[in-house]
């Protein structure tokens, strides 16, 4: 999944990074999870489908627990670059409950048997809203998280396999998640156990903090990509590189753009813990 947010960034951002950068992880094709406030990671995520089905040719399938009306204004912008069958390619799957979520996951496994062309990328939004249900125990919640994941992960396999025999691109995941530390309650100093289930599974986090400056929340991220699932020379597993970060800015008519991030900045290194680019 690194290699179509690669695209992504590269496609959208002004001359965000040397060719040499973009080889370092471009081929990456883990599963990975998207960490942040769910209305950034939405837009990135309709923006990244819209990118992989009009630009790569994929085909997307879209699990999102609210129906899209309309074309998002993240991408309204981009209309006049879209192929006419572009938007054909994504697939909008709605399920409203964890139940209904794992049924049209292992579902896929019928495309095959009807012979229907089959996805490239799965994408689920907002993880949390099936899982994080009120009253659920906590180690409930965990173990549903294992689940869904791991079927995914699964699914994406069995997918992956049978694409290949058909010359297909192989299928990747991409998965949201909006941890309690991103405003859904909770002690933000505490560890999420949800979090830490998932990342054994999706083994690239794309993750997204709010900038602050002065004190006051800006609208605008620090974007970084991280996890064991990069291939990037000279960093160790779940570290961060340098040429992977980004400022991720939303305009007032809610399109995206994205700045490539100096790691010297003082406000950007409260949020970056390590980073291999500066080892000695």
């Amino acid at each position: 999944m690194a290699d179509i947010l690669s695209f992504v960034f590269q496609r959208f951002g002004s001359q965000l990074h040397a060719a040499g950068d973009l080889k370092l992880f471009s081929h990456t094709e883990s599963s990975t999870l998207v960490i942040g406030d769910e209305d950034i990671n939405k837009s990135l995520l309709f923006l990244t489908a819209v990118t992989a089905a009009s630009e790569m040719g994929l085909r997307v399938l879209f699990f999102t627990k609210n129906q899209i009306q309309s074309l998002p204004v993240t991408v309204k912008d981009l209309s006049i670059s879209l192929k006419p069958d572009s938007l054909k390619k994504i697939r909008f799957v709605y399920p409203k409950t964890l139940e209904e979520l794992l049924e049209d996951v292992a579902s896929l496994h019928e495309l095959v048997l009807e012979n229907a062309p089959l996805p490239s990328l799965l994408i689920v939004d907002g993880l949390e809203q099936y899982v994080c249900v009120q009253d659920r125990p906590q180690q409930d919640c965990q173990s549903t998280s294992a689940h869904v994941v791991a079927l995914l992960h699964d699914t994406a396999a069995f997918l992956k396999a049978r694409s290949e025999k058909s010359q297909q691109p192989s299928c990747r995941v991409i998965v949201s998640y909006q941890p309690v530390w991103e405003g859904r309650g909770g002690d933000v100093d505490a560890p999420d156990p949800i979090f830490l289930v998932l990342e054994r599974y999706l083994q690239v986090r794309c993750n997204l903090h709010k900038v602050m400056v002065s004190g006051e929340v800006q609208n605008e991220w620090l974007l970084y990509l991280s996890g064991p699932g990069l291939k990037v020379d000279g960093c160790g597993n779940g570290e961060k590189y340098p040429g992977l970060q980004w400022r991720v800015v939303m305009q007032p008519n809610g399109a995206l753009e994205f700045r490539p991030e100096n790691a010297a900045k003082e406000e950007t290194s409260q949020v970056q813990p390590s980073d291999c680019g500066n080892k000695a």
